[in-house]
Formats: C-alpha cells, sequence, structure tokens
C-alpha cells in the first residue's frame, strides 16, 4: 500500500474514533447526570467507542481501498446455483454462476477494483449459466484477465473468450470447444429385469432421449440438432471473443491443449508462472505492484468443507464431469 493511502486510511480513522470518543465522553458525564447509574455509562462508553471505530474503518476501506485488482475463482463443475448441498460435507454441486455474477458486479460497484482477475479451475458446465458468467465479465468497467491455472475447458475457455487477456500456466488444460448431450439408455438392462417403458406424453418429442425407451431416428435428429445449436454459438463466441477464424475454432474439433500448445495457436494470448501475468497486468493499470482482493460466496463451516472436498475429487476426475447424465427425459446439454 502507497505511503499516501496509508495516511489517508489512518486519518480517516482517527478522526472517526476521535469523534466516537467525543459523543462517549459526552454520554459518560450525561448518563450519571439523568440516571446515576455507573456501569450502563460504562457499557455505553465502549459501544460507541466500538461501533466509531468500525463505522471509521469502513469509511477508510472505501476511501482508501486497500487493493487496486478484484479476483474471482470459477473452481468447479458451472450450475446455475451450485446444486443443492447434501447433507454430509462432500455433497454435490458446483460453482454457482449466479454467486459469481454477483461477485463481479460486486468488484466493478468497488472503488479499489481497476481490473479484474479472472481464475479458471473448471471443466465446464451448463451452458447459459456460463454464458452469463461471460457477459459479466464483459461488462465489468476495466482491464480483465482470464488465468487458467489447471483447467479451463468448455464453459472455462467460454467464460475465458469473455476476457481482454488470456493467461495460462505452460501445463494448464484449456480449449474443449465443444457441446455434449449424452446419457446411457437402460431399455435392453429394463427388459433383462422384467421391467417395461409405459408411455404416457403429450407431445411427440417430450421424452426424446429418455433412458428406459428405445431412441429412435427422430429423437436422433431432434437432440442432435439442438447440441449444433448450441455448438454455433458458442464457436461464435469464442471466435468473436477472441478474435479468430470460425473455421479454425470448428477445425479444433473440441480437443483439449497444454498452455503451451494454446499460445502456438491463439487461443491463448501468454503462458508462464502467474506472477508474469500479474506484472504485465500491472503495467497496463499503471501500478508497480497488485494488491489483489478475493471476492467470494460466503459460505458456513459445512460449505466450505465441502468446497474441499470436491476440489479433492476434481483433482483425481475432473474428466468425468464431460459424461455428466441426467436422470430422465431429454440429456442435459451442456459445454
Amino acid at each position: 500500500m502507497s505511503v499516501a493511502r496509508t495516511l489517508g486510511r489512518l486519518t480517516v480513522v482517527l478522526v472517526g474514533t476521535a469523534l466516537a470518543v467525543g459523543v462517549a465522553v459526552g454520554l459518560f458525564w450525561a448518563v450519571p447526570e439523568f440516571t446515576g447509574l455507573g456501569l450502563l455509562e460504562t457499557i455505553l462508553t465502549a459501544v460507541v467507542v466500538v461501533g466509531g471505530l468500525v463505522t471509521a474503518a469502513r469509511i477508510a476501506g472505501n476511501v482508501f481501498p486497500a487493493h487496486n485488482v478484484a479476483e474471482v475463482e470459477v473452481g468447479d463443475v458451472i450450475t446455475r446455483d451450485g446444486g443443492a448441498p447434501g447433507p454430509l460435507p462432500v455433497g454435490g454441486g458446483g460453482t454457482s454462476a449466479d454467486d459469481i455474477v454477483e461477485q463481479i458486479r460486486q468488484a466493478d460497484a468497488d472503488s479499489g477494483s481497476e481490473a479484474l482477475i479472472v481464475k479458471l479451475n473448471t471443466p465446464g458446465g451448463a451452458i447459459v449459466p456460463s454464458e452469463d458468467i461471460r457477459r459479466a465479465v464483459r461488462e465489468f468497467d476495466g482491464p480483465t484477465v482470464g488465468y487458467a491455472e489447471d483447467l479451463a475447458a468448455s464453459g472455462g475457455y467460454w467464460i475465458a473468450s469473455g476476457c481482454d487477456r488470456f493467461h495460462a500456466r505452460e501445463n494448464s488444460v484449456v480449449g474443449s470447444i465443444g457441446v455434449i448431450g449424452s446419457r446411457l439408455g437402460r431399455k435392453e438392462l429394463g427388459e433383462k429385469v422384467g421391467l417395461d417403458y409405459r408411455r404416457l406424453v403429450a407431445g411427440e418429442y417430450k421424452d426424446a432421449g429418455a433412458a428406459w425407451r428405445e431412441f429412435e431416428e427422430g429423437d436422433r435428429e431432434y437432440l442432435q440438432g439442438l447440441i449444433d445449436e448450441s455448438y454455433d454459438a458458442f464457436v461464435e463466441t469464442v471466435a468473436e471473443g477472441r478474435d479468430l477464424d470460425e473455421e479454425f475454432v470448428r477445425d479444433t474439433e473440441a480437443r483439449v491443449y497444454s498452455g503451451r500448445e494454446a499460445v502456438e495457436n491463439d487461443l491463448v494470448d501468454t503462458c508462464g508462472p502467474r506472477e508474469e501475468m500479474e506484472d504485465r497486468l500491472a503495467d497496463r493499470i499503471g501500478v508497480d505492484r497488485l494488491r489483489i482482493e478475493q471476492f467470494e460466496p460466503q459460505r458456513g463451516v459445512t460449505g466450505r468443507v465441502g468446497a474441499g472436498a470436491r476440489s479433492v475429487a476434481r483433482a483425481f476426475g475432473a474428466g468425468v464431469a464431460s459424461a455428466l447424465f441426467g436422470d430422465e427425459g431429454r440429456p442435459p446439454i451442456r459445454t
């Protein structure tokens, strides 16, 4: 923190404290005058002084923020609300797009956030939630940098295409510009155990792709059309955001690349240690060094433990996320 910023924060805190002490002293003399209660006067004095300190510190933080860059992390499978946690700390869920969007907007409204870093550790996820995060990044008033720490695949790459710059580690995994909507069929299994699918629907394609019925050609064409439409949107978004030719994006055929490879084909701008990315961003916003504030959702103890457990699980099987299946009806379409 610069000397001027430090002195400014200190001045605000001292002035606020002096005002609080002044009010407290007034209460200290006024309360005995009318009540004669020594304990009450002491409590009032302490409450007012503490309240004044807290208020002054908050004002100082807003006027002279300690940070100049905000950072948010997309650190799991991307869903709308993060999924409903189970009764155990390891219970399901993912990264809530709604939470991430809110964090980005809070950072944008924060006077100290001159730039935004979006740290990506995600195999992708739902299409619309990924797009909502990308739009929030695009709307941020200041430079934005996507940073692929371990994995920025599929929906993670969709988000990165909304950043001004995209930096990856040399061995980060990025890419997977594609869409999936697969599921397991259970018809033959059902027949073996004596189960049959009794179809009751209104609308020919209401149960298209249902696991317990035969996958018909009409179903295939219908569902593939939905996937193709989503893929077209993905390609157009990446091509526009990364200034790439659409045909080149399609030719990647949803491959993943290391950070080094991605630099060579312009899927990322730079690769190397995080410090290099931070140095470039510091130069861009004209500061000697970055002071980064992490913008995170509020979580209880169970939520924090669960997030840690899911991070461990992701390290063992991040690729499995690309083969998630729904329970019934139309298979989930996701990046």
